[in-house]
């Protein structure tokens, strides 16, 4: 009798006694199936449900807001990456108040994030590149543009595009580069240096009165490239305005309708855009060019501000040209850091 009640209780269905483990399983299972069948786990959650939908919105249709009131619609796109940190926060809210319907509802936001920019999670450089440029604003308060200069010439770069130059530090800034690229031009406050001859050289109006853009012709061994070099104007966050770009987008637009009208097929944009990718007011220069990071680099490349980058506002753009790589340098005396690309160059052209 005692040996039939054992096998009573240990009976699994099966002729021997039950395997170790599966008890276990039987009570999660059936623990499992208890909380699903609890009401208050799908009817608790309901605000962080819908606060994880409001987010999957915001991400899917942020090219509709709109910027008539303090230019909201360019201001989350400018951090459109960082509401990905809505995700982990969510869950674990959702943990907390043992919301069913509250975990499920992030899986929204976190899929939405994950087309968005899930492709600049991995390495994307390639190999090869025959010509290797840099863009760093060095900014005008900069206590040592004569370090910076060497720092920049490091990297090994063949062609460097400086913005926020100042009349006092230009001359640091070529007497430091001198040794390392034989052709320079600088207008206003951009400059361009280069190991390969510069030609075409000449101010890029992009409405602002004065000089903060320029354009040159770089004859690489490979062939010729017309290479921008651009400053665009710096956008401000204003408690009575919000976020004030309009001369910044009259300036995006100039710029895009110059380099419309090149001549060249192969263009490399260099420069402090004071906008991302995502920002709508530049689709008069990203409409017609990629960005080197997002074909060929690693991560997000944020450049600004640089003790703690969380925007990448600095850019490198090509039109006719393939990137091989793309990334960001260590920090310099400037508040931005310097990106750098790889691009190979159709010889051709």
């Amino acid at each position: 009798m005692a040996q039939q009640a054992y096998m009573t209780e240990t009976d699994n269905g099966g002729s021997g006694p039950e395997r170790p483990g599966t008890r276990i399983r039987r009570l999660v299972s059936r623990l499992f199936a208890g909380r699903l069948a609890d009401r208050g786990i799908w009817r608790r959650g309901l605000v962080l449900a819908a606060l994880a939908f409001l987010v999957a919105l915001v991400m899917v249709l942020h090219a509709q807001i709109p910027n008539a009131v303090g230019n909201l619609g360019s201001l989350i796109e400018t951090f459109l990456p960082w509401l990905g940190v809505c995700v982990p926060v969510l869950v674990l809210l959702a943990l907390v108040r043992k919301s069913a319907t509250a975990l499920i509802a992030v899986l929204f936001p976190a899929i939405v994030w994950l087309n968005l920019f899930g492709g600049l999670l991995g390495d994307k450089a390639g190999a090869g590149g025959d010509l290797t440029v840099v863009t760093h604003n060095v900014n005008a308060d900069n206590p040592d543009p004569s370090g910076t200069a060497r720092d920049v010439a490091a990297s090994g770069a063949d062609v460097v595009a400086l913005e926020e130059l100042t009349t006092s530090a230009v001359p640091v800034y070529e007497e430091a580069l001198t040794s390392t690229y034989k052709y320079h031009s600088v207008q206003g406050t951009v400059g361009l240096w280069s190991k390969y001859p510069l030609t075409g050289v000449r101010a890029v109006d992009i409405k602002l009165g004065w000089t903060r853009a320029m354009r040159a012709t770089v004859t690489t061994p490979a062939g010729q490239v017309a290479v921008y070099v651009a400053h665009l104007p710096s956008v401000r966050v204003k408690m009575e305005a919000g976020f004030t770009a309009r001369q910044r987008d009259k300036s995006a637009d100039a710029l895009g309708e110059a380099i419309a009208h090149e001549k060249l097929t192969q263009v490399v944009l260099l420069g402090d855009l004071n906008g991302t990718m995502n920002d709508r007011a530049l689709n008069g220069v990203t409409a017609q060019m990629r960005s080197t990071q997002g074909a060929a680099g690693s991560g997000f490349g944020f450049s600004w501000p640089a003790s703690f980058p969380m925007a990448r506002i600095d850019q490198i753009m090509v039109k006719g040209i393939e990137p091989a790589g793309s990334w960001t340098l260590p920090q310099t005396p400037s508040d931005h850091l310097p990106v750098a690309a790889r691009v190979n160059v159709d010889t051709s052209s």
